[in-house]
């Protein structure tokens, strides 16, 4: 079966070359002029994976994914331009699981490779371990991308990459893991992004624990090394 991509950017050439891109690779392809467009249409037909753009009329890349992110777990792509590094920088707190510069140097051959690594995340979470984690009061669905706390559902759903990094801290409580090998879990083929972005997503993970347990404390910090899944 074709996996889906949905593509969303004000600029039709962009849409229509990616898109011919893409089919020529054999994906099925959704397109989107702007953010309240494709939040209606990938609510109704929800693809595999989203190539999202910022800056758009009507609604905007960072508001769509925030609107995405309060439920679905959909790997999601930003497209930014060549000084937007505050814009890179907010959208992986936001919960985008990579990004690819649109500078004069844009390449599709990258951003489809891009793709094929989240799409081959997604599906090493749901087949590499189909076995539900408990760890204390954490489960972990990864077939499902699920994850429940004290018995409750977060309510906001952990992305792709969140979903890989608490279930990589999870799985040996109170051993450290360097910033580096997280890195490799979230980001194995990408070494433009520099390994302080765990810190944004750790960030994030904690946040979402918090709406339902305000003295979450289960990832601490090591200064200086990492991070470790507390035992308690």
């Amino acid at each position: 079966m074709k996996q889906t991509i949905a593509l969303i950017d004000d600029d039709r050439n962009i849409l229509t070359s990616i898109s011919m891109a893409l089919e020529k690779e054999g994906f099925k392809v959704q397109t989107y002029i702007d953010g309240e467009t494709a939040l209606v249409g990938l609510s109704r037909t929800p693809p595999d994976l989203a190539v999202i753009d910022i800056k758009m009329p009507r609604m905007d890349g960072e508001e769509l994914l925030k609107r995405l992110r309060k439920k679905t777990s959909l790997p999601v792509i930003f497209l930014t331009s060549k000084d937007e590094e505050i814009d890179e920088l907010l959208g992986l707190k936001l919960g985008a699981d990579d990004f690819v510069k649109k500078s004069g140097d844009f390449s599709i051959k990258v951003l489809i490779e891009r793709i094929r690594v989240q799409l081959r995340k997604k599906n090493l979470g749901q087949e590499e371990n189909k076995n539900v984690i408990s760890q204390g009061k954490l489960r972990l669905d990864p077939a499902q991308l699920e994850c429940e706390w004290d018995g409750k559902q977060l309510p906001d759903k952990l992305t792709t990459t969140e979903f890989l990094i608490v279930k990589e801290l999870a799985k040996r409580p109170g051993i450290i893991k360097e910033r580096a090998q997280l890195m490799d879990i979230a980001y194995k083929e990408n070494s433009e992004i520099e390994d302080r972005t765990i810190d944004s997503h750790v960030k994030r993970i904690r946040k979402k624990f918090k709406k339902i347990d305000q003295n979450f404390s289960a990832i601490e910090t090591r200064y200086g090394s990492g991070y470790r899944w507390n035992v308690s």
